[in-house]
């Protein structure tokens, strides 16, 4: 299946000079969606995963159902104030602002071997922030899925060695 057919482009949103790549398109066609999480569940069956954690909220849709799909957890890790329990917190930069990114500090357990899912990869930023608040509760990140790679942004080069596994790139 040609994923990139299901994906519309937005452009200038959110603001002038971005070409948003909505996802929304491909969510809401049940099996483009199905192909594609099944697609990602290849990609990263062979990297042991204890756990997978996704930053809110496109992670969530890519993240809960790749878990789902190789019988593993789920962890999510949501903007600051949004987590009931106890928990940890790092700053980040988005492509066009700043946020910052909290988990539940029992979440991981040390030396559990996590993926880090999430629908695109542009910058880097967020999931510098994610493998950051895993590797400070002593969890391994193993690697990174993504729907999308906007490979011209060179988010990868900020992976330190972090395998990356995209299903879409552009």
């Amino acid at each position: 299946m040609d994923f990139k057919e299901h994906i519309r482009v937005i452009m200038d949103y959110p603001q002038p000079g971005i070409r948003f790549k909505d996802i929304t398109t491909l969510l809401k066609n049940g099996e483009a969606y199905k192909a594609a999480i099944d697609e990602l569940a290849k990609l990263v069956k062979d990297l042991e995963i204890d756990v997978i954690a996704g930053p809110e909220a496109r992670g969530f849709v890519i993240g809960a159902p790749l878990s789902y799909a190789l019988g593993v957890g789920f962890i999510p890790i949501r903007k600051s104030g949004k987590l009931p329990g106890e928990t940890i917190e790092a700053d980040y930069s988005l492509e066009y602002g700043k946020d910052k990114l909290a988990m539940h500090k029992d979440a991981i357990k040390p030396g559990q071997r996590v993926l880090i899912a999430d629908d695109l990869l542009a910058t880097g930023g967020t999931i510098q922030t994610s493998i950051d608040l895993v590797q400070q509760l002593g969890g391994e990140v193993i690697g990174a899925a993504f729907l999308i790679e906007l490979s011209y942004l060179d988010g990868r080069s900020k992976m330190n060695g972090i395998p990356v596994r995209s299903l879409i790139t552009y």
